[in-house]
Formats: structure tokens, sequence, C-alpha cells
């Protein structure tokens, strides 16, 4: 039978006698989630209210919706009532309906309607990311008095580093520091202290843009308002963190082509993972149908001239490297605001530039095996192929984020994949092209 030793959730032992030490509520998650779910229920059951609260919300998805479904109510409510509310409105999120209604009559009045409007904004907005536990101050406040106030609420608050001023109306009207309430003068007020030109984002602003400000100002937590400039509510660095690490990620699968998973690759279906890959897939093979309707085209050409077939795959997977490089040079820099739409023919200009150096490079090491192939005609065919190949690669991969990011799609879908099909169509078409021109000649 698996238990924790002394009452300390630090020691873990399993059913075969070994014992797993963690030092952190993040690491003894990491644990658990490596566990079935009947051992994570018996194991969490045994730890503190304290320990419950620290480590739930590091759990796997999997591992918290039977936590949801599988604990007592009471105890439920008692571990809900107690974590920071962003993390308590991330918990009840990934609940079952049915355990959702049976939860919120145990929660008290305030935390069952904190949970309910959290949950009220659009996924991927900063409202659904956002904490309430968050320092506010009056802007007649003395800095003894405003440190009193933060010793007070201290306990409940996501961070005290930085105090928000709101007036009467709770308009966010300025900021200040712990550092300066600690070093300005007694006489001061906030209002005199508070800096005005505040950085904050609106509840429907995308969670990426929000990730987007957080890096380029700075910032260890970014204040969230309403049309009305009214504070909502904030969302700190750590939730910023976890937003960077979601978006990489879903950006790494549109990069193959994969569709969104909602759970952990680890708890992921094998129907759920062939469901998201099969789409693009099958829509891929009838695109290289093109290839090769292109080469039957050519068939003459590949007759009189067998030699060019061992150069085939060489130019174009060649076109498809070249234009998966560059789609990703453009995709990351569309990503985090480096490049944007208006310079796209700075761009295009500047690849015309880089792939033609790329392509002679790139002909200059071919052209030898083309002279020991097939001879001095053969070699010119490659050589000039190669260059024209990896020029249009090069450009395909290039404009095709600016293209979806006009049509208000992600970037990350001018993946590799597609690239490599465009590049695989157009180098055989352009491969055999030119081969029939010269060699005719």
């Amino acid at each position: 039978m698996m238990e924790i030793l002394h009452n300390d959730p630090r020691l873990i032992v399993t059913d075969d006698e070994q014992v797993y030490m963690a030092s952190q509520p993040a690491d003894i998650a990491n644990r658990f989630n490596q566990m079935s779910r009947n051992d994570v229920i018996e194991l969490f059951t045994q730890l503190s209210i304290k320990y419950q609260v620290e480590v739930v919300s590091h759990l796997s998805e999997r591992n918290q919706i039977a936590l949801a479904t599988r604990l007592p109510r009471y105890r439920l409510a008692s571990i809900v009532s107690a974590m920071d509310s962003d993390d308590r409105a991330d918990f009840f999120n990934r609940m079952p309906e049915d355990a959702q209604q049976q939860l919120l009559p145990a929660l008290a009045y305030a935390e069952r309607e904190d949970i309910r409007l959290l949950s009220s904004y659009a996924e991927g907005t900063a409202g659904s990311i956002m904490t309430s536990d968050y320092a506010f101050l009056a802007p007649d406040l003395s800095p003894m008095e405003a440190i009193n106030t933060l010793r007070r609420i201290a306990p409940d608050a996501e961070t005290v580093y930085h105090a928000y001023i709101v007036d009467e109306t709770r308009k966010l009207i300025g900021t200040v520091s712990l550092r300066d309430l600690i070093l300005a003068a007694p006489s001061q007020t906030l209002r005199q202290l508070m800096v005005t030109d505040v950085i904050s984002v609106t509840c429907d602003t995308d969670k990426e843009k929000v990730s987007q400000i957080v890096a380029h100002y700075d910032l260890m937590a970014v204040p969230v308002t309403n049309q009305e400039q009214q504070l909502l509510g904030i969302i700190t660095h750590d939730d910023i963190l976890d937003v960077v690490q979601e978006e990489a990620t879903e950006d790494m699968h549109k990069a193959a082509n994969i569709g969104k998973l909602t759970t952990s690759l680890k708890d992921a279906s094998a129907a759920l993972l062939y469901k998201k890959r099969v789409v693009w897939l099958v829509l891929l093979v009838f695109g290289n149908i093109f290839s090769g309707a292109g080469i039957a085209h050519f068939e003459d050409v590949i007759t009189s001239y067998v030699a060019l077939v061992f150069f085939l795959p060489l130019l174009i997977d060649s076109g498809g490297n070249a234009g998966s490089q560059s789609a990703t040079l453009m995709v990351r820099a569309l990503a985090t605001g480096e490049v944007e739409l208006k310079d796209w023919s700075k761009m295009l200009g500047r690849e015309v530039f880089v792939s033609m150096g790329l392509g002679l490079s790139m002909a200059a090491a071919v052209y030898s095996l083309g002279f020991y192939r097939g001879g001095p005609e053969i070699a010119l065919v490659v050589g000039v192929s190669m260059i024209a190949i990896v020029m249009v690669g090069s450009l395909v991969g290039t404009m095709l984020p600016f293209v979806l990011h006009h049509l208000k799609l992600d970037p990350a879908s001018a993946s590799a994949p597609m690239i490599t099909s465009i590049a695989d169509i157009s180098g055989v078409l352009i491969y055999f092209a030119i081969a029939s021109s010269m060699l005719s000649l």
C-alpha cells in the first residue's frame, strides 16, 4: 500500500517499498503525475490541507479532474476556498459540469462570485488568466498608512511589490512600488508618489499580446481593466510564463500541422492523436498528387535523360529545407512583434538576395556531381534548377506567414509540412521545365 511517511509529503513509499523524495509542491505534484489515478487519490488524501492546496494547482488536468470527481464535497470546497483566485478559477474550469454544480453551493458567496466572474471571460484573453487577489490603495494615504494597509492585506494578495492606486469609482489612476513607500517622506501622499503612466491591458486583450507587453516593459505584473479603466485584476509574471510555454507548444504543434491538444501528450489517447494528425496528412497527400502529375507531364524528357531522376529528391528537398528555414524565421518574428505586416516588402526584397546566395552556393556544391553523373548538360540543368528551386522555396516560406497574418489566420500554420509540399510541387515543375527547355536546345 502506498503511503506518506511521518506525515511528511516529501517522503512517499510506493508498493515496491521505494522511497521518493521531493522538496517543493511542484515536485510532489510531478511525482503524483507519474502515478495512476487511484494512487494519486490515495496519497493526496493523506496530505494536510495546506499541502493539498499547494499541490493541486500543479497536477495534470487528468488528476485534477479525478480529484474533482472523487473527493468528498466538503474537502473539495475547503481546498478550492484556500486556493489563489486564478488557480481556483482554472481548477474550476477543468472540472466536469456536474462537479462544478455540486461544488458551488458549498462555497462562500464571495468565492462563488469570484469564480463565476473569472470563469466568464473568453478563453485566451487577459481576463481568463488574471487574479483578483491584488493590492490596491487610496490616493490620499500617507506612506506609513499605505504600508500598514499592505501588511494587513499581504496574506491574501498575489504580490505587494507593486500596489495599484484607484479612485472612489475603482478607476486605475496610478501605481506605487513598495520600495518607493519605504523611501518616501512621511509628509507625502500616494498621489504625489504614484506613477500615473501605468502600463495596463483590458480584460479582452489576447493573452499572447499580454506576454509581449510584459516582456517588452520588464513588468513583474500588469493590471487588467475594463473599458472604463476600472481595475479588475492583475496578471503576474508566473502566469505569463505559463502563457509563453503554452503558446510555444501550440506554435510547435501548428508548425507540424497538428491541431491543438487539450491535454498533455502523455495523457492523450491514441484516438485523439490520430484525429489531430490525420486531416492535414491526408490533405497533403492529395496536394502531392500535383508532383506526380508534373512528373507524368515530362515523361518524355525523363525517358531521354534518365540521369535527371537521380537529382530529383536532392533538388526538391533543398527547396523544402530552404522554405522551412525562411518560414520558421518569419513566423517567430511575427509572433514576437519584431516584424509587422507592413514590413513584407522589405523582408521579401532581402530574401531575394539571401536565397540567391544560398542557391548559388548549393548549385556550386552539386555541379560537380551533376557533371560526373550526366555530363556538362545535366550539370548545368541541375545547377540552374537548384538556384531557381531554392529561391522559390525561400520566397514562399517568407511570404506565406504574411499572407496568413493578413487573412487573420495564425502564421504558425505556415508550417514545415505545408512549405515542403509546396516546394515539392513547384520543385518538380521548375526542374523538368528547365530540363526540357535547356536540353532541347
